[in-house]
This record gives C-alpha cells, sequence and structure tokens, in this order.
C-alpha cells in the first residue's frame, strides 16, 4: 500500500493511492483505524504533503559502508543518532530554502522509517512490527555550521532542510531497495540500503533503548556514498525503489513557512 496526506478543495485529508487515483480514508492512517469511503481523486488534482507530521526525527549517521569509506570513516559500532528538528520538515515539490547560501550546503538521499504503534525498549527480532512503513528524505546539511558546531543539529534543522515524500509504502523490504539521487538529471548517489552498516531492526532496536518513539515519528537512516553540494536553481530528486520519486528545486528565498 502507499499511503498519502494531500490537500484538496482547501482540506487536508489522507488517502491511498492506487495508480494515479488517491481513495480518501476517513481518518489518518498512522492510527490503524482509517477506513476507505467513497471518495476518489485524481492525483494530478491534488497537492501531495509530507506524508506524516513527527513529534521526532531521530537520524542516523555514518550508515553506509560506501559513505564511510569516501569519508575515509571507521564502520561505526552502534548506530550514531542525533535529532534533528521536525519543523524541518517540507513536502515533495516544495522548494528547499538555503538558508545560507555562501555555505556548503549537501543533499544526502536516505530511506526514512515511519514508527507504527509506541515503541520502548524494542527487541531486534520484534524491530519490524513496530515499522508502519518507509518514505524518502533528503538530509540537507549545512557543513560549514556542522563543522563550526562539532555536532549536527543546527547544520540539519532550517526550515525546508528535511524533504519527506512523497508516499509511504507500506509493502517493501527497507533492507534491500535501490536508492538514487540526481541534482538536474545528473546520477550523484546510486546505491541499495543492503550496504546499510546498522539494518532497520538494529536502528529500530537501538534507538528504542534510548527514547521512546510514537505513531508517526520517523528515523531516517544515514545516506550513501556520493554526497555533494546544493545550490540555488538545481533540482534534486530522491528515488527509491517501491516509494517513488521525491523532487524539490532549491532556491535562496526565504520560507514562506
Amino acid at each position: 500500500m502507499k499511503y498519502v496526506r494531500f490537500e484538496a478543495n482547501e482540506e487536508i485529508m489522507f488517502g491511498v493511492l492506487e495508480g494515479e487515483f488517491i481513495t480518501q480514508l476517513d481518518g489518518n492512517f498512522i492510527t490503524g483505524s482509517a477506513k476507505k469511503v467513497d471518495q476518489t481523486f485524481n492525483l494530478a488534482d491534488v497537492k501531495l504533503l509530507a506524508p506524516v507530521e513527527p513529534g521526532q526525527v531521530v537520524a542516523i549517521g555514518l550508515n553506509y559502508k560506501g559513505h564511510a569509506e569516501e569519508m575515509g570513516k571507521e564502520l561505526p559500532e552502534e548506530p550514531m543518532m542525533f535529532m534533528v528538528s521536525p519543523t524541518a520538515i517540507t513536502g515533495d515539490g516544495e522548494e528547499i530554502c538555503l538558508k545560507n547560501p555562501d555555505h556548503r550546503t549537501d543533499y544526502e538521499g536516505e530511506i526514512a522509517i515511519v514508527i507504527g504503534k509506541e515503541a520502548k525498549d524494542v527487541k531486534k527480532e520484534e524491530a519490524l512490527s513496530y515499522v508502519f512503513g518507509y518514505t524518502c528524505c533528503n538530509d540537507v546539511s549545512d557543513r560549514i555550521l556542522q563543522k563550526k558546531d562539532g555536532q549536527f543539529t543546527r547544520a540539519k534543522s532550517f526550515p525546508t532542510y528535511k524533504p519527506l515524500g512523497p508516499v509511504i509504502a507500506t509493502d517493501i523490504d527497507g533492507n534491500n531497495v535501490a536508492i538514487k539521487l540526481t541534482v538536474n538529471g545528473e546520477v550523484r548517489q546510486d546505491s541499495n540500503t543492503n550496504d546499510l552498516i546498522h539494518d532497520i531492526e538494529s536502528i529500530v532496536a537501538k534507538v528504542t533503548e534510548v527514547m521512546t518513539l510514537n505513531p508517526g515519528d520517523i528515523i531516517i537512516t544515514g545516506t550513501p556514498a556520493g554526497v555533494g553540494p546544493l545550490n540555488a536553481g538545481d533540482e534534486v530528486t530522491i528515488e527509491i525503489e517501491g516509494i517513488g520519486k521525491l523532487t524539490n528545486p532549491v532556491s535562496s528565498r526565504v520560507p514562506v513557512k
């Protein structure tokens, strides 16, 4: 299934995407209680929004073997986790607004885990039962501030720095899907989540040792090799097998919200 959050007729709705049509749900699919209603929309006639509004965004750094190699880093023994502000979330088609256009600001294509139920001290062998599904995320990162601060939160938390979407897919193996990122049509990252150092189950287990995750929270899982800068005027697309394409133009404008 592919679940969406969208705007139509000046209302925010939830639905299931089937081909080019969305069947409306009577509530938020994350709660598990939403049912289909007798209302269908053409995908071309609605505006897709970020498919979830997380209360928490947990990020995992240095989690692909290829990326660790290109950075000259040793493979981490445990998932390296940090927090990002959920106010950075934006949707498919929305602008990434560079806060500091003179800073090097990089793209990072990632698969995001969407949590489906309250998760605390989850055992690795049970971890997938807490995963609602997966979506695409661009972990946009200000490298100047990242180096200056010696940590990641500020560099990655500006408004629009976490594009998310376009759908949440539930019927994929998050540990084995192709992931590709292009800038202006040029392939910059081309990998598979089977290159993850710490798999989906390990990530969920380790994060929930530290904190309780709630339905709708997300974990972004690290980026493959090939990271590089974005500039105003670029268009960046992340494509993940079984999920779809997340595309965002890049500008130096001040975000509207």
